[in-house]
């Protein structure tokens, strides 16, 4: 039996992750809200890359790459557990905001859910990250920011 869905209609659900404590809490409230709902949910990533970062570092990427993929199997086997139909998506790329924004105009999301910082604390805004605050002020569609 699911809950009754708190927004009217909210068919699919874009959850931005980086593997982060915060981002987790939002992932777990993202699953819950497309249960509630019967929402289609769609969890992603971005891995932050440059062209120099990758011509230096290649291992490096590599690794990033990698550790994001175990974190998205793991939040799609979460859904999964949760009867939660989702999907996975990886970007990579040096603007995650702008990923994020365009990943939800692609799928024609209602709504975006993301945690309150993630795991570049030395971009940290006051109260949000600058990657949410980004994605707040250019989305097209609802953003709940879930605190930690």
């Amino acid at each position: 039996m699911t809950d009754t869905c708190p927004i009217e209609t909210l068919r699919t659900i874009l959850v931005a992750t980086d593997g982060s404590l915060h981002s987790e809490k939002a992932l777990h409230e993202a699953i819950n809200l497309a249960k509630s709902c019967g929402s289609k949910l769609y969890v992603m990533s971005v891995v932050e890359v440059n062209p120099e970062y990758e011509a230096l570092a290649p291992q490096i990427v590599e690794k990033a790459d990698e550790e994001t993929k175990v974190f998205l199997d793991a939040a799609q086997k979460c859904a999964e557990r949760e009867q939660v139909s989702c999907n996975s998506i990886v970007h990579r790329g040096e603007d995650p905001a702008h990923f994020i924004i365009e990943e939800a105009e692609r799928l024609k999301a209602d709504m975006i859910v993301m945690g309150k910082h993630g795991r570049n604390l030395m971009l940290r805004k006051l109260f949000v990250g600058s990657v949410t605050a980004k994605v707040i002020s250019h989305a097209h569609c609802k953003v709940l920011v879930v605190p930690n």
